[in-house]
This record gives C-alpha cells, structure tokens and sequence, in this order.
C-alpha cells in the first residue's frame, strides 16, 4: 500500500470517529498515533493527600480559565481547530475526564479520552519515553507563561484555536441553590460515600465534608471497571437503576472540587446525556461560602 494510501485510511478511520462515544481504545490511539491532525495530552492530576508531583508528569490548570486564557493556552500547546485530540492521564480514567469536559465547555467536540490511560497503555506493551521531550517542555512553559499573560491584562499573539463558550455545561453556585427547590435536575456527588455521608474527611485542609442537599452520591469508580475503563453502556445503566438515577430526566454532577464529577459526566455521555453540566466549584466551593459568618447569618433570616 502507497503512502498516500496509508495516509488515506488514517484521515477515513479518524474521520469515523463518533463524539456520541466519549472513549477511544487504547488500540485505536496506537493505530492512529502517527496522524499529522491527531494531538495527544497528558492530563495526569493527583489529589493533595496523594503526595505525588505532578509537574514532571505534565501539569494542567485545575479551575476552568478563562476563554482566553483557554484559548491562549491551548494555541500555546500547538492545537487548532481543526485538530482530533485524545487526552489521557496516569492513573486510568481520573483527570482526563475533566480536560474532555473542559474542551467540550469551550466548544471542541473532536475530543476523547483513552479508555484505561495510560496503565492500560502499559499492559498492552505499547512503547512509552522515559524522558520529557523539548519539545513538550517547551509547549508546556509556554502554556503556562500564556495564561499568565492573559491574566494580566496583555494580548497573546498567534491564537491558532477559537473558544465557542458553552454555558449550560457549567453550572454556578446560584443555580445549585435553585435546583434544591426546583429539583428539575437530579443532582449526583461523584465523591465517595464516607465524605458524602460526612463520616470522611475531605483531602483538602480546613473543608469539613457531607453534601448539598437533595443530591444523591454515585462515587465516580463505580462508572469504572478493575482496569479503569469506562463501564459499558448495560453496566452503566445497571449502576444508575440501582442507585435511583434515572437517564429520562435532567442530570447535573458535582464533587469535591470539578474533577472526579467529570467521570460520571463520561459515563452519562456513553448513554446519550451529552448535556450534563458540572458544578465547578462542587463541595469545596459550597462549603467554604455556607461556612461563611454572613452566609450562616442570611440562612438563619430565611
């Protein structure tokens, strides 16, 4: 088979992909690797109380930026547009979700995550580099340096990729408050069970733990099998029948800080709830302004 021919095949098979399916296998992304459109991410993220660092393992912003600092940062790494990008991360299925989301709330579709990461990379004895390339350091710095930038008020030149702002995937603070009324959609904690119940501490120093109310807990390894890959589309709805959630009626997710809710947003997305917003702020947020003296103060006059 010519080159051209090859090239062909590649440009059909990523063509083919389908963003009503929010994964790519592992043998997918080694087959199309090579492709000039395709942009691989690291997205590897750990908890506080893991200790780990995640800086020489890639290092990606927590809270949603900006659209530009966004759009900045993104150019920064080499993306445009036009481009197929698959995000992984280090521990399975964990911090990518929340890239796959963020790209989505910024308008990119052509986005998916590696089903298993890069462990299940690893298992199949697939090459990977023990060293960071230039290259990547490069981009890398030069994402950071962007969004500082951003920030402070200066234009960044070369934008190669345009935000389409996405506002019913984010929720806010105010619209949680009005769904505990309301209830029009139901609201799912990916946070585990002991510091959804407030028997747990969370991670996080200073924030006591328990749950919004009228939210129900779905902890998010449970939308994962034992190698971190998303459950099927028959498991998933099994797991959501019996924990009382119902795919016919609106679904919102929280938990500690935007992260982990980003897998339950997965899962719901392989059953067709491509819709599904993210409280960013979750727990941490909510915590934090209830524990406030005005706020304990306001809630005592209602």
């Amino acid at each position: 088979m010519s080159k051209a021919a090859v090239a062909s095949q590649g440009l059909l098979t990523m063509q083919s992909l389908s963003t009503s399916e929010p994964v790519v296998s592992v043998n997918w992304l080694h087959a199309n690797l090579r492709e000039p459109d395709l942009k691989v991410l690291d997205a590897s993220w750990y908890m506080p109380d893991e200790r780990r660092n995640p800086v020489q393992e890639y290092q990606l912003p927590h809270m949603l930026p900006s659209k530009e600092a966004f759009a900045a940062a993104v150019s920064a790494l080499g993306i445009e547009n036009k481009d197929y990008i698959v995000v992984y991360d280090g521990k399975g299925i964990f911090s990518a979700a929340r890239v796959w989301w963020m790209f989505r709330v910024f308008g990119h579709e052509k986005i998916w995550v590696l089903d298993g990461g890069l462990p299940r990379w690893r298992a199949l004895g697939f090459d990977v580099e023990s060293s960071v390339s230039n290259d990547a350091i490069l981009k890398a710095s030069a994402a950071s340096e962007a969004i500082e930038e951003v920030y402070k008020g200066h234009r960044v030149e070369l934008i190669t990729f345009q935000t389409k702002f996405q506002p019913h995937l984010v929720w806010m603070m105010e619209q949680v408050r009005k769904n505990i009324d309301e209830q029009t959609y139901q609201h799912v904690d990916a946070r585990s069970k002991a510091r959804f119940d407030g028997v747990a501490p969370e991670p996080r120093k200073g924030i006591r733990s328990g749950h919004i109310p009228g939210s129900k807990c779905l902890p998010f390894p449970q939308v994962l099998d034992d190698s971190q890959m998303l459950l099927s589309a028959d498991e998933l709805k099994k797991i959501l029948d019996q924990e009382g959630i119902s795919v016919d009626r609106p679904v919102m997710v929280s938990c500690g800080t935007g992260v982990t809710a980003c897998i339950v947003a997965l899962g719901l997305h392989r059953l067709g709830k491509t819709d599904v917003p993210v409280y960013d702020g979750s727990w941490t947020e909510w915590v934090t302004i209830q524990d406030t003296p005005q706020c304990k103060e306001n809630l005592e006059t209602l």
